[in-house]
């Protein structure tokens, strides 16, 4: 009853914020138009026809043996890459949590992997597979004298997701092993048990939600990945990638739309299952913080197994991630290896380097700071404040997570090239700068949310109580109080929105008008027609850029961010 008169109060003084209230207004208003509208297109336009609503289009879509393909690969692809991820993403976060590494290098070394996917463009791997064991691959050519190796298909697609994919499951699973309590585990050994039984007996029961989590997660990204199954994938066609091809070659704007529908129902089945299912299971089975700290393994018989297949793994993956740079400074990869500088020179001279740079450069930085300040509003509201639609911001800030790319820019095209904005305010959106920068900020709520909320519920709410009794109003207290204690968070969603923005691809490859020239769509360009050289001049300067951006995070963190010193002084 107090519970609920609490919550009344809380409703009637927020009511009494204007600026408050039209916050909210407008967050709203974004969300419905650029979330919801798309989507609902896509829906209306699968359904309608000239003759009005019919499944005609679907019937068509389906009888169709490349969709019938399509579908077939990528689900054998999501399902395969998110087993396998998970099974060696656990691996990694159990030889860091449980087993005593000899070395310090191993453990950054693993950090370095744990962060190479993030500061990098999606599609490095597809390269370095190419240019290492397709047909003038380094190691299939010069070192085994093989020269019909192909890399393309489904092979191809599923290594590289793998490698790409399970330092996900490693970051995510090293949390959940670091809060199971040793003595639980520590009790079945004293009983006799062998270390195996109890890996299977306590241990892996205990993360089994958090590792159907890691499945789901994975899936999610494999079968809407572009880039990867776009290079590497051949004649083997993925659902993203024939949603592609279907308005760029086919023309098909409609039977493209039912196909993303389809893709989109997948999705968000399994982000429905992921968030609401299995990541409350692991929460509430892993609800504390370890009592004491863990006896790491130090016997030899399987600390040197363990560690010896992750340090291999991680040091192929770090190769793989050198290919780039290296292919970049060749002459010809696989015929002349030569020093040059001649590809970063023909970027800047021959390709409009500059202007590719300058635009993904100006695009992400604008949306980097929106995303951050709209993440920490909407984890704000949804974590301090309660209000009716407070669900419904939650709700659909969290569901481009599960919006593929793809699926998204063809939203955008049917909603804003015509639907009911063909006309009006909106009118220009579509093709101009305003699309790409709404795209990546779309795109970077979730994760930008979700850090926010995690930090926003560690404060107390007694501390910007105080400031409300002393008449300060809500802008007032986030900017004064509630901000400057998510500093961390706010810099962290702020360089991560960045990232994920320069590095884009499966979204604004449909929506880019040849008025811009972005990075990821020229280095995908120059992949496709076999010109490596310059495809890895781009993905190099593309990466050191993120790369430095991650470590002014880091500088901007050690100096401006929250204090460590957590407990006042006693008197």
């Amino acid at each position: 009853m107090a519970k609920d008169q609490g919550a009344t109060l809380d409703r009637k003084k927020l009511m009494g914020d204007p600026i408050m209230v039209t916050t909210i207004v407008v967050l709203i208003a974004f969300l419905t138009l650029f979330i919801l509208y798309p989507l609902a297109i896509l829906l209306v336009d699968s359904f309608l026809t000239e003759s009005g609503p019919s499944l005609s289009v679907f019937a068509r879509v389906l009888a169709m043996p490349t969709f019938t393909t399509a579908i077939t690969n990528t689900l054998a692809v999501g399902f395969l890459v998110s087993i396998v991820s998970a099974l060696v993403g656990l691996l990694f976060a159990y030889v860091e949590v449980y087993v005593k590494l000899s070395t310090r290098f191993m453990s950054g070394l693993f950090k370095v992997v744990s962060m190479l996917p993030v500061v990098s463009p999606p599609f490095v791997l597809s390269l370095s597979i190419i240019m290492l064991f397709g047909k003038a691959g380094l190691v299939t050519r010069y070192l085994l004298g093989i020269y019909d190796n192909s890399v393309y298909g489904f092979w191809g697609i599923f290594v590289v997701q793998t490698l790409t994919f399970f330092p996900v499951c490693y970051m995510m699973l090293k949390g959940l092993l670091k809060n199971i309590d040793p003595s639980l585990e520590e009790a079945a050994r004293d009983m006799g048990a062998s270390r195996w039984k109890v890996f299977t007996s306590v241990t892996l029961p205990l993360i089994l939600p958090g590792l159907g989590n890691a499945f789901l997660v994975t899936f999610i990204e494999s079968i809407a990945d572009f880039a990867n199954p776009m290079i590497i994938g051949g004649s083997y066609d993925t659902l993203a990638t024939t949603i592609y091809l279907q308005i760029t070659g086919a023309y098909d704007k409609q039977g493209a739309a039912a196909m993303a529908v389809v893709l989109l129902c997948i999705t968000l089945l399994m982000f429905v299952v992921q968030k609401y299912v299995l990541e409350a299971k692991s929460t509430a089975t892993l609800s504390g913080k370890a009592s004491r700290q863990r006896m790491l393994i130090t016997d030899r018989s399987v600390r040197l197994p363990l560690a010896g297949a992750c340090s291999l793994l991680a040091v192929f993956v770090v190769v793989m991630y050198l290919c780039v740079p290296f292919g970049a400074l060749f002459k010809t990869w696989g015929y002349d290896f030569s020093l040059t500088t001649k590809w970063f020179e023909q970027v800047f001279t021959k390709y409009h380097g500059l202007q590719a740079f300058r635009d993904s450069f100006v695009l992400s930085l604008v949306s980097a700071p929106i995303t951050a300040i709209l993440s920490m509003i909407i984890s704000y509201l949804v974590v301090k404040r309660d209000f009716k639609s407070k669900g419904f911001i939650e709700a659909v800030s969290m569901l481009a997570m599960a919006v593929p790319g793809t699926v998204l820019g063809v939203g955008y095209i049917r909603g804003f090239s015509g639907g009911i904005f063909h006309t009006g305010i909106l009118q220009g959106i579509y093709g101009s700068a305003a699309v790409l920068i709404i795209v990546f900020i779309v795109r970077s709520l979730p994760t930008g949310t979700r850090s926010g909320i995690s930090a926003l519920r560690q404060i107390d709410k007694s501390i910007e109580e105080s400031a409300y009794d002393m008449g300060a109003d809500s802008f007032t207290v986030f900017r004064t109080v509630t901000l400057p204690l998510i500093k961390d968070s706010f810099f962290s969603g702020l360089v991560t929105a960045f990232v994920r923005s320069i590095t884009a691809i499966s979204a604004i490859i449909l929506l880019v008008t040849p008025q811009f020239l972005l990075i990821t769509v020229q280095i995908n360009e120059f992949a496709e027609k076999g010109n490596y050289g310059i495809a890895c001049a781009f993905a190099t300067i593309l990466i050191a850029i993120t790369y430095g951006s991650v470590l002014l995070m880091n500088l901007a963190i050690k100096h401006f961010g929250t204090s460590k010193k957590t407990q006042p002084e006693e008197d």
